[in-house]
C-alpha cells in the first residue's frame, strides 16, 4: 500500500482563486469512486479529505484554504452548502410588528442553476434510499456524467457570465475553506488592497487567528503532511499578505515543503499608469519576500514581462484564448499546474515537495520559472518521437513565468513532466528491420525518449523526467477555446472536419518544465532595474503612505539585485544580461 503524504493548499487573492478553481475542477474530474476500478496513477487523498455530513454521509472535499475580499463570492455561501441542514436558525425574540426588507440575491448562470438541480435530486435520493449512497455521492462530486458530457460542452458558453471564481466552481467546499477579509473591498475604488505593505500589516488580530484556526483544522488531521502549495496574487496587496502567510508556515511547520506560485493575470480591468506602477512594485517586493519564506517560488503568468509595459502575452498555437478574460488565462495556468505538481501526487514512486525543491534551488536560487506546451502538439496515429522530431530545433513549450527561455542550452536544473499520452504513443512502433528515422525512435521507453530529447537541448543540466498517461479531463465548465484542428482527446486531426462545427475537446496532453536557469536572473535583474529607475516619492507617493518606508523599499530592491546575481553563469558562456554584468563589481 502506498504512503499518502498529504498537502494543504492555500489560495490568496482573487486571481489565485480563478486559477485554483479551474485546478480543483480538473482534480474533481479525475476522481474515481468505483471500488472495482484499479487505482489511478495519481493519489487523490494527497489533496482531498474525507468527512461526514450531519446526516452521516461521506464527503470528499479539498484540503484547501482560500482568502479573498468582501464582495468576491457572489452566489457562493462562505460556509458552503454541503454540511448545512437546510434550516436557518431563528434568533428573533421581538413579539411586535416586523417589517422585512430582503435584497434579491445575485442571479446564477445556467451552469450553477444546473448544479442546484442536481443537488436537489441528490437530496431526494438520499431520503428515499440510503443504500444508493455510492451513485448519489458521484452525483454530488461529479455532477456531469459521461452520458451528458458532450451536451454540456456544446451548450455552455460562459465567457459573458463569469464575474467571480465561484461562478464556475464544480465541487463542494468544506465550511473551513473560504475566509473573507472584510477590511477591503473586491470592487469599487474605496478600501482596495492595492499595495504590498497593506497586505503585510493585514495578517494580525482576527485575520491571523482565523487563518491559524483553519490551518490547525486541516493540518492536525493529516498523518504524513508533506507541505503546502500556495497560490498567491502577485500584482496587488495579496503579495504582502502572502509573504506573511508563508513566513507563518515556515515558522510553524518547519521542515515541510512550501511551494509558492505567484500568479498574475495578463491585465487588470480599469488599469492606469499608476496602477501598473503599483503592480510592478508589488511584483518585485512579492518575489523577494515570497522566495525568502518558501522552498521555491515560481511566478505563473501569461504576461510577456513583469514590467510596467509588458511585451505581448504568451501565445499557444492550438489555443485561441482571450488574454483579457481571467476565466480564459487562468484555465491555461491551471492546466499547466496540473502537470507541474504531478511529482508529489503520484501514487507510487512520488517525490516529496522538499525533494523537488532541493533539486531546483541549488546555491540559494529559490526563484524558478515555468514553461508549458498547452496542449502538447501530437497528431492522431503518431507517437512521441514523431511529435518531438517535428518540433525541430525549437522547444515545444512557451513561457509561463514572464521569462523567455534563453537559446544557450544551459540551466542549473529542471523537472519535465508529460501528462496525457498512453503507453502505446510513447515509443516508435517501427517493425524490426526498419531503419529508425532518429535517435528518438530508437528509445525503448517514453522516459528515454523525453530524456534524450531534453538533453539534446540541455546537455549538462540535471534533469528529472516524469510521464503520466492519465490526461487532464476538461469537463464543464472548462472553456472551449481550442483550435478546430483538435479532436476530443486533444490530438491534432489528420483530416479536420469541413462541414460540422469543431468537436468539444474533452482531454488534453500537456508538457511542462520547471527550471532554474540564468533566464530567471535576467528577468529579476530587468525587474529590479525598472523599479529602481522610478522615483516613488514623486511618481506614486501613495504607495509609500501605506506603511512602507523608503529605506525598506530600497533594501528589498537591493535583495532583488543580489538574488538576480546568484543566477550568473560562470562556465564561460554568455548567459548574463548586460545589466547583470554592470553590477558584478558591486556584489560581494
Amino acid at each position: 500500500m502506498s504512503l499518502c503524504r498529504e498537502v494543504v493548499t492555500l489560495q490568496l487573492g482573487h486571481y489565485s482563486n480563478f486559477v485554483g478553481t479551474h485546478w480543483w475542477n480538473l482534480q474533481d474530474a479525475s476522481l474515481c469512486y468505483d471500488p472495482d476500478m484499479p487505482p489511478g496513477e495519481l493519489q487523490s487523498d494527497v489533496l482531498f479529505r474525507e468527512g461526514l455530513t450531519r446526516g452521516g454521509h461521506v464527503t470528499y472535499t479539498p484540503r484547501l484554504i482560500t482568502l479573498d475580499l468582501k464582495g468576491s463570492l457572489r452566489t457562493l455561501k462562505q460556509e458552503g452548502s454541503l454540511y448545512s441542514t437546510g434550516q436557518e436558525p431563528s434568533t428573533i425574540t421581538w413579539e411586535g410588528q416586523i417589517m422585512t426588507h430582503k435584497e434579491s440575491p445575485p442571479a446564477k448562470n445556467s451552469f450553477l442553476q444546473d448544479l442546484d438541480k442536481l443537488d436537489v435530486r441528490t437530496a431526494i435520493c438520499y431520503s428515499q434510499n440510503d443504500t444508493e449512497h455510492l451513485s448519489v455521492f458521484i452525483l454530488i462530486q461529479t455532477p456531469f456524467s459521461a452520458g451528458n458530457l458532450e451536451r454540456v460542452h456544446k451548450f455552455y458558453k460562459m465567457e459573458g457570465s463569469v464575474m467571480v471564481w465561484s461562478d464556475f466552481l464544480r465541487l463542494h467546499l468544506h465550511p473551513r475553506t473560504v475566509s473573507v477579509i472584510n477590511q477591503y473591498n473586491h470592487e469599487g475604488e474605496a478600501a482596495r488592497l492595492e499595495a504590498f505593505s497593506q497586505g503585510e500589516t493585514l495578517l494580525q488580530g482576527s485575520v491571523l487567528e482565523d487563518l491559524e484556526d483553519r490551518l490547525h483544522f486541516f493540518v492536525e488531521e493529516c498523518d504524513y503532511l508533506q507541505g503546502f502549495q500556495v497560490l498567491c496574487d502577485l500584482a496587488d496587496g495579496f503579495s504582502g499578505l502572502g509573504s506573511k502567510v508563508t513566513e507563518l508556515l515556515q515558522d510553524s511547520y518547519g521542515g515541510r515543503g512550501i511551494l509558492t506560485w505567484g500568479v498574475a493575470p495578463v491585465n487588470h480591468p480599469d488599469s492606469s499608469p499608476i496602477k501598473e506602477l503599483y503592480h510592478m512594485m508589488n511584483f518585485a517586493l512579492g518575489t523577494v519576500n515570497l522566495a525568502n519564506h518558501s522552498s521555491f517560488f515560481c511566478p505563473l503568468t501569461l504576461r510577456g514581462s513583469l514590467g510596467r509595459r509588458p511585451s505581448p502575452s504568451t501565445v499557444f498555437p492550438l489555443v485561441n484564448y482571450d488574454s483579457s478574460l481571467w476565466y480564459h488565462s487562468s484555465s491555461i495556468l491551471a492546466l499547466a499546474l496540473d502537470s507541474m505538481t504531478v511529482s508529489y501526487r503520484l501514487r507510487y514512486n512520488s517525490a516529496p515537495m522538499w525533494q523537488l525543491a532541493d533539486a531546483l534551488t541549488v546555491s540559494g536560487r529559490k526563484v524558478v520559472c515555468a514553461y508549458g506546451s498547452v496542449p502538447f502538439p501530437i497528431m492522431q496515429g503518431t507517437c512521441l518521437p514523431d511529435a518531438l522530431s517535428a518540433c525541430g530545433d525549437v522547444l515545444p513549450w512557451k513561457p509561463l513565468s514572464a521569462c523567455p527561455e534563453l537559446a544557450d542550452g544551459r540551466c542549473f536544473g529542471q523537472s519535465v513532466t508529460l501528462k496525457g499520452l498512453d503507453r502505446q504513443r510513447l515509443v516508435s512502433p517501427l517493425a524490426p528491420g526498419i531503419q529508425p528515422s532518429s535517435t528518438l525512435h530508437c528509445a525503448r521507453t517514453g522516459e528515454e525518449v523525453l530524456d534524450t530529447y531534453i538533453r539534446s537541448h540541455y546537455p549538462s543540466a540535471p534533469l528529472v523526467v516524469q510521464l503520466v498517461s492519465t490526461p487532464s479531463k476538461l469537463t464543464p465548465p472548462f472553456p472551449q477555446m481550442f483550435s478546430s484542428l483538435l479532436d476530443p482527446q486533444g490530438l491534432i486531426q489528420r483530416h479536420p472536419p469541413t462541414t460540422a462545427g469543431p468537436a468539444a475537446v474533452l482531454a488534453a496532453p500537456v508538457l511542462t518544465s520547471v527550471q532554474s536557469s540564468s533566464a530567471v536572473g535576467q528577468m529579476l535583474a530587468e525587474l529590479q532595474k525598472a523599479c529602481v529607475s522610478v522615483e516613488m516619492r514623486r511618481s506614486a507617493p501613495s504607495f509609500l503612505c501605506q506603511g512602507l518606508e523608503a529605506g525598506d523599499l530600497a533594501e528589498n530592491l537591493e535583495q532583488l539585485r543580489v538574488l538576480a546575481y546568484h543566477y550568473r553563469d560562470d562556465s564561460g558562456g554568455t548567459l548574463r544580461s548586460s545589466s547583470e554584468e554592470e553590477d558584478d563589481d558591486d556584489v560581494d
